[in-house]
């Protein structure tokens, strides 16, 4: 089969992956909240971000690599973090950990994944990026980094932009839970999905097996309770400070939209500013994340790496973001529906249509490199 017929774009893995997740799995990683206002605003911000066309440029070869934090990927666009990665797809960190070492791009594992940190850091080695929630407990927090570092994990991800709990409507009406509750429409939906539950089956049922390691017992009133909640903390300058002083390593900050946020927390120590509004997931009455970008790019002045997700469908998308002052761009979602489309293969033909998406719009504007890309936005 030619990949790139059947499925040509993002959008083509979205549908065949629908077809083949339980509807839990694809509500949970497919939904924003509230009316998803979010994820509308981040859609049309990217639209209204546009390039001037260039002609008589010749034949153009345009380069994608990019160096941030000391490495260099062929690439500028990276795997962020999912949370209940494992449940969207069997043994889902495993695979995509495995894609990344391959394509040599960041792989971003999160704390609330099925896999432990031991499981996958020694397969994405130098590229691991593990993304961490704060505990509550200082014991806990120094327990995790240092199993995270003895695990070969370089870069620590502190998300920050979760202060409480959002109520996602669609996952409430589609009954995610973690691990999942065997419900009669909960098992009706695994049935109608055959290669999941045969992976799930090899695998067995996925629970979130880090913060699990501290809280291995979840109970409460609802199915959301979890062992991810029982550990949380809640995240201020002070833990900021004490991560820094904990971890030896690259320290990224993610969920960053305020300029004045970004500029505390490189006097803090932070080696590079994310900024994110969780895809729309956590707040609908706030920007759109690509127009937050700009203003912290400009605040931050090159005095660290700054970095984007939030609403990225294609290598155009990715461009925009860079033009605006992203040195690297990541993306959630997009290699769940690969690996769900046409697992592992799934997420090789990602790699190759983003980066073939990225040429064709490179080469439309007359940019060789990804330096290039400012001069030719359309202000």
């Amino acid at each position: 089969m030619d990949l790139d017929v059947a499925y040509p774009a993002l959008s083509d893995l979205r549908a065949r992956a629908r077809r083949r997740m339980p509807h839990f799995a694809f509500e949970y990683l497919d939904s924003g909240t509230g009316r998803e206002l979010g994820v509308a605003q981040n859609r049309a911000a990217l639209d209204a971000i546009r390039f001037r066309p260039a002609i008589l440029k010749g034949d153009l070869v345009p380069d994608l690599s990019r160096a941030t934090l000391g490495m260099t990927h062929p690439v500028p666009f990276g795997i962020a973090p999912v949370g209940l990665a494992g449940v969207l797809w069997p043994d889902a960190e495993r695979h995509l950990a495995e894609a990344a070492a391959r394509h040599r791009i960041p792989y971003g594992q999160s704390t609330v994944a099925a896999a432990l940190p031991e499981d996958t850091g020694p397969i994405a080695g130098d590229l691991g990026w593990f993304q961490h929630y704060p505990v509550n407990k200082p014991e806990i927090r120094r327990d995790m980094l240092a199993r995270i570092k003895a695990s070969g994990w370089r870069v620590l991800v502190v998300t920050v932009d979760v202060p409480g709990e959002s109520r996602r409507e669609r996952q409430r009406r589609a009954q995610v839970s973690m691990p999942p509750v065997l419900t009669p429409r909960i098992l009706a939906s695994i049935v109608a999905s055959p290669a999941w539950a045969a992976g799930m089956a090899r695998k067995g049922m996925p629970h979130m097996a880090f913060p699990a390691s501290y809280a291995p017992v979840a109970s409460g009133p609802d199915s959301f309770t979890h062992a991810g909640r029982i550990i949380r903390g809640f995240p201020d300058d002070a833990y900021i400070e004490a991560l820094r002083a904990e971890w030896d390593g690259p320290l990224v900050v993610k969920g960053v939209q305020d300029p004045d946020d970004a500029d505390r927390l490189i006097g803090m120590g932070a080696d590079a500013i994310w900024v994110s509004n969780h895809s729309g997931r956590q707040f609908e009455g706030g920007p759109a994340a690509i127009d937050a970008l700009g203003p912290v790019a400009e605040r931050v002045a090159g005095r660290v790496p700054v970095y984007y997700c939030s609403g990225i469908q294609g290598g155009l998308d990715i461009l925009r973001a860079l033009a605006l002052g992203a040195e690297f761009v990541f993306l959630g979602k997009s290699w769940y529906f690969a690996l769900a489309a046409l697992g592992p293969r799934g997420v090789d033909h990602l790699v190759h249509v983003l980066s073939d998406d990225m040429i064709a719009n490179m080469t439309q504007i007359g940019a060789a490199s990804l330096d290039d890309l400012p001069g030719r936005l359309i202000r």
